[in-house]
């Protein structure tokens, strides 16, 4: 795997569980969920499973079935890299250490979500911080996230997740300088 396909990958694991995330399973089937259902002891199947097969490298792409044949918008052209490569993986995704430890500090709150009473099977990273923090009013009327949890095992799998999430942020930040993404 070459550094820019390592930078995409942890890319997309920063993106995962990224604080600004705010993917709700209520708006929908939730296909970002990047574990299995045995990986975090889950109680019911996950209705997609996309995420995690993508990162597995196990997603088909699909082609046109017939030369002139109506197609969508997305499958007309193949998606693919500059350099003629396809960007849908063959082989299981492969993350620098930094992101690794994401995934881990991840699939351990997942865990720990999943085995709690009535845990939705596919809750996305919202959910399960909306489940332990809860929510307020606030004077204006809004309802918003409480931005703490009294559930102490719940503080420290959050925290763990966001230090880890700090030393990926510091391992992406010069790439997206390095690749022109922004300017110094």
């Amino acid at each position: 795997m070459n550094c820019n396909e390592h930078f995409l990958s942890d890319c997309l694991v920063f993106t995962l569980f990224n604080e600004k995330n705010n993917i709700q399973s209520q708006h929908g089937t939730n296909y970002w969920i990047p574990f299995s259902e045995e990986e975090v002891g889950a109680q019911d199947n996950f209705e997609s499973h996309f995420m995690h097969d993508f990162i597995m490298g196990k997603v088909k792409e699909e082609k046109p079935q017939q030369e002139g044949a109506i197609q969508d918008l997305f499958t007309e052209q193949e998606a693919q890299t500059p350099d003629g490569n396809s960007f849908t993986p063959t082989e299981p995704l492969e993350f620098s250490q930094e992101a690794q430890a994401v995934l881990d500090a991840g699939r351990e709150l997942w865990r720990y979500y999943h085995k709690q009473a009535g845990a939705n099977p596919n809750a996305s990273y919202y959910d399960i911080k909306m489940h332990f923090q809860g929510t307020k009013t606030t004077k204006n009327g809004k309802v918003q996230m409480n931005s703490t949890s009294e559930d102490a095992t719940y503080n420290a799998l959050l925290a763990d997740l966001r230090q880890s999430m700090k030393l990926l942020a510091a391992h992406i930040e010069p790439k997206v300088y390095d690749y022109g993404f922004l300017k110094k």
